[in-house]
């Protein structure tokens, strides 16, 4: 019988579907696994965002894979607390998303300055200048925003600390 370790693995395999470069599981979605038996599985996830339109597409790859590997009764619950979280997203993670071309969120969610309007200066993921604006609250997906480096003059979405 597969572990809940086994089947975290083969999650890593499964792409984000917004985001490519990264898995499910490095972006922090797979919340909870519990292999029943066999056949039987049940696993728990939450939505980067509350109406994270690709999370359809999580639980469909998420599915396929499991079936794949011989489940064929599988629960796949959808949870929102606790909220997802950046703080989730772990340093290799974040490094691969600065090669692909996204800014990682610098700080925690601990970090509030943004409610009292301060912007903050992204590093630009292609030339690092903090020479950077905000052109957009929201970027290619609800979960980014989209800015511009004054250097190198490229757009680049930034992933939003939250």
């Amino acid at each position: 019988m597969k572990s809940s370790q086994d089947i975290f693995d083969l999650f890593s395999e499964i792409p984000d579907p917004e985001i490519p470069v990264i898995s499910i599981v490095e972006l922090g979605v797979i919340r909870f696994i519990e292999v029943i038996d066999e056949i039987s599985i049940q696993i728990v996830i939450t939505p980067t965002y509350s109406g994270c339109p690709a999370m359809k597409q999580i639980e469909d790859d998420v599915r396929k894979k499991l079936i794949e590997h011989g489940f064929s009764v599988i629960e796949i619950k959808t949870i929102f607390s606790p909220p997802w979280t950046t703080d989730w997203i772990t340093q290799e993670t974040k490094e691969k998303l600065r090669k692909y071309g996204i800014a990682p969120p610098e700080e925690t969610t601990q970090d509030k300055s943004w409610l009292m309007g301060i912007e903050k200066k992204i590093t630009c993921p292609r030339c690092k200048s903090l020479n950077t604006k905000l052109i957009s609250q929201f970027g290619s997906t609800a979960c980014k925003a989209l800015h511009q480096c004054q250097a190198c003059l490229e757009p680049f979405d930034y992933f939003k600390c939250i």
